[in-house]
């Protein structure tokens, strides 16, 4: 399994970023990376609450439902279903508050599809693309959540 740690600190409440991220149907206002995020539960936060997302690659796609929802101090999304090379993923949101500002650590665990090769692939690619995506998803968060 491997695992991706990435925190930005952002110049905003606490609050107002754990609204953006635990509303699912918030994503596509700040992810550089998504064109459309579909809400697939009666709930738009908490545990439980389902979203589709389509990326703006045009081809990739997942869905995810939360699994821990501690308002402003954690929060987890599990990957059910997608389109990319992996079999299980969740990215997991620890917050802490200095001041007026507030830094998000994001920790992300998966594991790829395809055995051997996948680990390869994994090495080679997916590692760096994910990271890659990671920091701009942060860095969209930032920028919302500033303004």
């Amino acid at each position: 399994m491997g695992t991706i740690i990435n925190q930005i600190t952002i110049n905003a409440p606490i609050d107002k970023i754990w609204e953006a991220l635990s509303n699912v149907e918030e994503l596509e206002k700040y992810d550089p990376t998504v064109e459309k995020c579909a809400v697939l539960s009666e709930s738009k936060n908490g545990i439980g609450a389902k979203r589709k997302v389509t990326m703006k690659d045009g081809k990739n796609w997942f869905e995810e439902k939360c699994t821990v929802s501690k308002p402003n101090e954690a929060l987890t999304y599990e990957l059910t279903n997608c389109s990319f090379p992996v079999q299980n993923l969740n990215h997991s949101y620890t917050f802490e508050q200095n001041g007026n500002r507030t830094t998000v650590k994001q920790i992300m665990d998966y594991k790829v599809k395809f055995g051997f090769f996948g680990k390869i692939l994994d090495s080679l690619v997916i590692r760096k693309q994910s990271d890659k995506g990671i920091k701009l998803f942060l860095s969209g968060l930032k920028s919302y959540t500033e303004n």
